[in-house]
């Protein structure tokens, strides 16, 4: 199921200690989308990009010396927790990102070396999905504020008549 939104207005923010992986995957992204791409080789650095800027979509590697990917998507999460979070591991690394999609409510693994296409195609369900919970806020938000203008509605009838 795809939602209507536009590419430009969702944020990816790619972290891995490879300079060369978040290079590829960011050039790839920014040739074949119109995401808004950012990308990080430092856990600190893209955690105080989350603490200053909205993402719609994380992709972390697992292994970093900073930091580990699952550790690191903890506190993406505590920070942004409607973030859509995607692990990006090594064929080794694949038990630890099993265990790692409840422990941080990881959207989904991706093996290295990644296909592009495949990719992208994980990248969209996932905005997706974040596109689809942004929508049902809103209409929670929406509904809460008309219950609010209702409850005011009827105080002041009930003043009316008493």
């Amino acid at each position: 199921m795809s939602t209507s939104y536009k590419e430009q207005d969702c944020t990816i923010l790619i972290l891995d200690d490879e300079r060369m992986i978040t290079q590829s995957i960011s050039s790839y992204l920014n040739l074949e989308t119109a995401y808004n791409v950012v990308a990080f080789n430092s856990p600190v650095e893209s955690l105080d990009f989350l603490r200053e800027a909205t993402v719609d979509l994380i992709i972390s590697d697992y292994l970093m010396p900073e930091l580990n990917g699952i550790d690191f998507l903890i506190e993406a999460m505590k920070i942004q927790p409607h973030a859509i979070r995607i692990l990006l591991t090594g064929y080794a690394d694949k038990e630890n990102a099993i265990k790692a999609i409840n422990q941080v409510g990881l959207f989904q693994y991706i093996e290295k070396p990644w296909d592009n296409d495949e990719l992208r195609i994980v990248i969209r369900n996932g905005l997706d999905k974040r596109m689809l919970l942004k929508r049902l806020q809103d209409k929670i938000r929406d509904f809460e504020i008309a219950r609010s203008n209702l409850e005011d509605v009827q105080n002041e009838l009930l003043k009316a008549f008493i």
